[in-house]
């Protein structure tokens, strides 16, 4: 919890702007695994911001949560800013939020299924203000350490993208 405890003044500020705008955001979480979501969730009275989200783990959960047709994905490969783009915008289409969030990475301590490097992480925001993302890359295999720069990156870039 220690990681969320870092987070929660961030995610106050990010509250305070949402709110402010009366605007709402949708998260996708990959590689994070629910840690942006979690972060946001730190911010009592987080309905008024945030309406949902869910963890994009498999094939399954991405085309449960985001209902979107296979050939959306049309020569698409995971952890890439095309693919966070679609997910954050398609989140935030499929939950009827002004903001969108997405994160796909490669946690680490294991084989990635598309062979993608441990330690890579793709963040994207998209809403009123534009679409944005941003890349990290750790050259780290520690899966724990990962998931928390990712979730930083994250929230870093939705920080910036609502202050412009």
């Amino acid at each position: 919890m220690d990681l969320l405890r870092e987070l929660h003044p961030q995610a106050l500020r990010i509250a305070g702007m949402l709110r402010k705008r009366g605007e709402k955001i949708a998260v996708a979480d990959g590689a994070t695994g629910g840690l942006i979501q979690a972060a946001l969730l730190t911010v009592p009275g987080a309905l008024e911001f945030y309406v949902g989200g869910g963890i994009v783990y498999s094939f399954k959960a991405r085309d449960v949560l985001f209902d979107l047709p296979r050939d959306a994905y049309a020569g698409m490969r995971s952890v890439t800013k095309d693919y966070a783009a679609l997910q954050a915008r398609a989140i935030r289409d499929r939950l009827g939020a002004e903001w969108g969030i997405a994160e796909s990475g490669s946690a680490g301590a294991s084989k990635h299924p598309l062979g993608v490097a441990s330690g890579r992480s793709i963040a994207a925001v998209t809403g009123p203000l534009g679409d944005f993302t941003r890349e990290i890359g750790t050259d780290s295999d520690d899966r724990i350490d990962n998931m928390g720069g990712f979730t930083r990156n994250a929230l870093n870039l939705l920080e910036n993208a609502l202050t412009l």
